[in-house]
């Protein structure tokens, strides 16, 4: 008599956690409840796929990424997570997940569900989008509770320190003297008609050591105006804390953050003097100028911006994009002609 000997199923273990404040070890305590799991069930782990660090509320991350491309490819039977969110926190995508694996004849269990079917991924991905919805509401209510008291919700900004023994829930602030003198200095030179550029290379001539001891270029100086970002636009400089200005949402075509500005009603502005640079002098007579070098050089007689009437197009032009930082080439990088990175 021949007896059959059916092949283990090929199982791969996925596992992922949010942010740098959650725990490194968060990974590897999801793998091996996962691979605990899988030898339970008598299959044979292959693989694991991970995401450390990243957002489950967009689809685009390597390990995720790497699994779907691999369950087309056939390369195993079964995939193992600790939960459904930890998949991904759209129901969007972990309906298209499922569907996929479903395609390719692919099982999903979780150690605590068992095999997932179309129930849980309708039932726990709606959940998880939810879940995450309502902590992204509950942050910026945190964030505006802060900002109401004077506090700063964001990072440390140059020019100041974070308070030594800062009290329950953060946000407090003093004045780096040595770095203070250098905002003043680069809002000085800005005022007298310096340009970013100019200014950033003067201070990294003199060794002045950048945000986060790193070397000063001209987009840290000016930013941009209508965000708030850069040296010369923050209203922190000249006693004012404007919270709110901005919020980012995650294009779901992309996985990048857009920043969308606020209307002024949506905005918290809170005088904070003690976290003055700046006199309110020196600060309009930038805002004067920064008017004025806009108005200067963003359009032409005719309306139009003038990076799009004077730079010249080449056959290749917006075409190429850099592998480093993702910008666009604006030469002819057949004739040899360059025009740099955007």
């Amino acid at each position: 008599m021949t007896v059959l000997h059916h092949p283990r199923l090929r199982a791969v273990i996925y596992a992922r956690y949010s942010t740098d404040k959650q725990r490194q070890e968060s990974i590897a305590d999801q793998i091996e409840l996962c691979r605990r799991y899988a030898i339970q069930q008598g299959w044979e782990v292959v693989d694991t796929y991970t995401d450390a660090a990243i957002s489950g509320a967009s689809r685009h991350r390597p390990g995720f990424l790497k699994l779907v491309d691999d369950a087309g490819r056939r390369r195993f039977d079964v995939v193992v997570s600790e939960g459904i969110d930890r998949l991904g926190r759209r129901l969007a995508d972990t309906s298209d997940l499922y569907d996929r694996l479903n395609f390719h004849n692919i099982k999903l269990y979780t150690p605590h569900l068992g095999e997932i079917t179309t129930l849980h991924i309708a039932i726990m991905g709606m959940m998880a989008q939810v879940q995450l919805k309502e902590t992204g509401q509950k942050t910026r209510r945190s964030h505006l509770g802060l900002a109401k008291e004077g506090r700063i919700p964001g990072g440390k900004a140059y020019g100041y320190d974070v308070v030594d023994g800062d009290k329950a829930g953060g946000g407090y602030r003093r004045i780096n003297a040595d770095e203070a003198a250098v905002v003043r200095r680069i809002f000085a030179l800005y005022a007298d008609g310096m340009s970013p550029r100019a200014i950033a290379r003067l201070l990294n001539d003199e060794n002045v050591p950048g945000p986060r001891g790193k070397r000063w270029v001209d987009t840290t100086i000016r930013g941009q105006v209508a965000r708030g970002t850069g040296i010369l636009n923050n209203a922190n400089y000249a006693g004012v804390l404007e919270w709110g200005r901005c919020e980012f949402v995650k294009d779901p075509g992309t996985g990048k953050r857009v920043a969308r500005i606020n209307p002024q009603a949506k905005r918290e502005i809170v005088e904070v003097p003690e976290l003055r640079i700046i006199d309110d002098v020196l600060w309009n007579r930038v805002k004067v100028r920064q008017e004025a070098v806009a108005t200067e050089i963003g359009r032409d007689e005719q309306g139009n911006a003038l990076n799009r009437v004077h730079r010249r197009r080449f056959l290749l032009s917006g075409v190429l994009v850099c592998g480093v930082c993702g910008g666009s080439y604006v030469g002819d990088w057949v004739t040899g002609r360059s025009g740099g990175v955007l």
